[in-house]
């Protein structure tokens, strides 16, 4: 299949980088000119609009930063969609607006999919990211050798929807544990606790997690660029939240989450990193949570493999 892929940014560069790198017939199309011309210099094709990577290609990736882009995009598209054609939607987004948008896919007779990913940046780079996938089961078969090269684990969640759904439950869990790794690291520091110590004994207990081994060693070595920004916290915690409230869930923890991004947004601009959250705390002690021998930038280091699909317990 040709396929096009539509946002080259942070995610989007490495997860369309993935499939170049494996011989996919791929069509890039960005806002960015040089970015285009960069994946043009690798053998890709550059597409000059939506509406030609929905013409020429059999699937289009988008992963774009807002719900406003990724509607801007399809609608752009949407004359040229039909019979044989698939839209898949790699933005965290609003489930029912990704709802809304490929049920116009679907009555233009093409086919669509919800296709978010977690896992962070520096595996997205390897393929080796997690990848949710929401639609019906013949679509996933036919896209599941794409995102088997762009992600390690992949997971059919559902209908349409569903994937965006569980990715923004996935965004907000995420959310909170910085938030306690952050005060976690402060008390100890407080406390007179060596950090690198603390770092370990975490890592090897029953507080570790995916946010702490990579997180918490961005904000140790003073980094704290996790390639994740603050206004993209609040979509998706924001998001999170609006779907607890739709139906009567009387959440306690997550206006506090919300709440203290929105500070931080405030003190260090919308599109601060997310992990600079540990700067209130340093502000508020006069303390410095550093400590030597930690990463300024994660990588990651599992060699690339082509990835599979994971069977849900049903």
């Amino acid at each position: 299949m040709k396929t096009g892929f539509i946002g080259l940014g942070n995610v989007g560069g490495k997860l369309a980088g993935s499939l170049l790198r494996n011989g996919v017939d791929l069509m890039v199309h960005d806002l960015d000119a040089d970015l285009v011309a960069d994946f043009a210099a690798r053998g890709a094709e550059a597409g000059d609009s939506p509406e030609a990577m929905m013409q020429r290609c059999d699937s289009v990736i988008t992963c774009l930063p807002s719900p406003t882009a990724s509607d801007a995009v399809l609608r752009a598209m949407l004359p040229h969609a039909g019979p044989g054609k698939t839209w898949i939607e790699m933005s965290t987004t609003d489930a029912g607006e990704v709802r809304r948008l490929g049920a116009l896919m679907i009555q233009a007779g093409a086919t669509a999919a919800d296709c978010p990913v977690s896992g962070g940046c520096h595996r997205a780079d390897t393929g080796n990211i997690s990848i949710y996938a929401g639609c019906e089961h013949a679509t996933f078969e036919r896209i599941l050798p794409l995102l088997t090269i762009m992600g390690r684990r992949v997971l059919h969640t559902g209908d349409l929807g569903s994937a965006s759904v569980l990715k923004v439950m996935t965004n907000y869990l995420a959310t909170a544990n910085l938030l306690t790794l952050c005060e976690a690291l402060t008390v100890m520091k407080a406390a007179g606790v060596d950090l690198g110590t603390a770092y370990d004994a975490i890592a090897i207990s029953s507080g570790n997690s995916f946010v702490h081994e990579t997180e918490s060693q961005l904000i140790l070595s003073g980094a704290r660029n996790v390639n994740f920004s603050m206004d993209l916290v609040q979509k998706d915690i924001g998001l999170f939240q609006a779907l607890a409230e739709a139906h009567d869930v009387p959440l306690e923890i997550s206006p506090l989450v919300i709440d203290i991004m929105t500070d931080g947004q405030r003190r260090y601009g919308t599109r601060a990193q997310s992990d600079q959250i540990i700067e209130r705390l340093e502000e508020a002690t006069g303390l410095s949570v550093t400590a030597p021998g930690f990463p300024s930038e994660l990588v990651d280091d599992e060699p690339e493999a082509r990835g599979a699909e994971i069977a849900p317990r049903r």
